[in-house]
């Protein structure tokens, strides 16, 4: 494990509307767990919409925030998975494959929990057994992919020596060096 300098340089990496989405989100998940009737209604729209958001970002925003930059193809990404594996995995100033996919996974999945949210409050689907049952299962299947987001930021904090929660709070992150991937 390699320990950041206190000076080293650093560069921004994370735009500020990436960070205001994700902690948004965060605390959005978070209250929808403990909340009911309509605060928890009103909960899931501020979510899907800042859902919208990132997704609209993810084409439009800055370099990091671009899901061409960070997506990767299946084969690269198992690549990077053997890579990780065996301890030789590349340091990302953006997201490396595998969190790229993660995101992508969460975002889906906050998408159908508030499509089903939202369905069950129409006339048509108030009360059916089925979309109801989408919405809890997607909802525990959030809080899973969430356990492993969170695993794997320790782990690649861990890894390469640097804090990324507190780089998502400032959005600066280590500059690259050698080996690592701009």
């Amino acid at each position: 494990m390699t320990v950041k300098r206190s000076d080293a340089p650093t560069v921004k990496v994370w735009d500020p509307l990436v960070r205001i989405i994700h902690w948004s989100l965060v605390a959005g998940v978070a209250a929808a767990w403990f909340v009911h009737g309509k605060w928890h209604e009103w909960i899931g729209y501020a979510v899907l919409g800042a859902v919208t958001l990132r997704i609209l970002w993810g084409f439009a925003g800055s370099r990091y925030a671009r899901f061409a930059q960070f997506v990767h193809a299946p084969a690269h990404t198992r690549q990077y998975a053997k890579s990780v594996a065996n301890g030789v995995e590349p340091r990302h100033l953006g997201h490396n494959p595998l969190g790229a996919w993660m995101i992508v996974t969460l975002l889906a999945t906050l998408v159908a929990i508030c499509a089903t949210g939202w369905l069950y409050t129409t006339d048509r689907f108030w009360g059916e057994t089925w979309v109801e049952n989408v919405h809890i299962a997607a909802s525990y299947f959030v809080l899973a992919l969430v356990a492993l987001h969170v695993a794997g930021v320790i782990f690649s904090s861990l890894r390469h020596g640097e804090n990324l929660v507190a780089a998502m709070l400032h959005g600066r992150k280590r500059a690259p060096g050698p080996g690592d991937v701009p």
